[in-house]
């Protein structure tokens, strides 16, 4: 029997800054550096996502994209959950790459990542992926930090739900574009979810897409321009 997940987000919903203080340059700080991180926090958000890859070293690193062999100068994942205030959650999206699959289990990007939660317990915490495999890992390794399943477009709500569901997850987190429904069907499948045990998370959204999504109940976005958000 699928157990009840636990509770990720208080008082929602809750604002998360997309890769620091979101996507790209933002008030001069460029996505996933500490600078962007610091910068959102100062900004007033309670939470923030980060891109976590694994080095060929095994370091996890902050990028979005695929890393081209040892990084130099990139932020460390464990740098950043030294760094930031011990009350600021952190969402931990791990990158799985190709060459996970030729690791052992334990030496996954996941595994490490779910190494490297376990010397924060006081953090709030959250690992998400595209990759289901990811946050089922983390799960096993890790089985007091919560967990959720990231979708993309194509991946309608109705299908996004079940998935998280029966798969053990905390959170769905589906792309803004799969929210976008008609209003009786978005607060169906969101009330369905709480229901079920799950907390919804909307990425991306603009402004006037969070707002329907915040009238929908949603429990958390994740925001592209934190300072823009902050003043909504």
């Amino acid at each position: 029997m699928v157990q009840p997940p636990a509770r990720v987000f208080d008082d929602v919903p809750v604002l998360c800054g997309h890769r620091g203080s979101g996507r790209g340059v933002v008030g001069g700080q460029r996505e996933n550096t500490l600078g962007s991180f610091r910068a959102a926090v100062a900004a007033g958000v309670r939470w923030v996502e980060v891109d976590v890859r694994r080095a060929p070293s095994g370091r996890l690193v902050a990028s979005h994209d695929p890393l081209d062999g040892e990084p130099e100068g990139m932020l460390e994942i464990a740098e950043l959950l030294e760094d930031l205030p011990r009350e600021v959650g952190v969402n931990l999206e791990i990158k799985t790459e190709l060459a996970d699959a030729q690791r052992p289990r334990n030496e996954t990007t996941a595994a490490l990542t779910a190494d490297l939660a376990t010397r924060s317990p006081e953090r709030p915490l959250l690992a998400t992926s595209f990759d289901p495999s990811a946050p089922m890992i983390v799960r096993e390794l890790a089985p007091a930090v919560p967990v959720g399943l990231l979708t993309w477009i194509r991946f309608p709500l109705r299908k996004a739900v079940p998935a998280a569901v029966h798969l053990g997850m905390d959170v769905v987190a589906p792309h803004v574009q799969s929210l976008q429904l008609e209003e009786e069907e978005l607060h169906r499948s969101i009330r369905v979810a709480h229901e079920a045990g799950l907390q919804v998370v909307g990425w991306c959204p603009d402004r006037e897409q969070a707002e329907r999504l915040k009238a929908a109940a949603v429990d958390c976005l994740i925001v592209d321009d934190v300072p823009s958000a902050v003043a909504w």
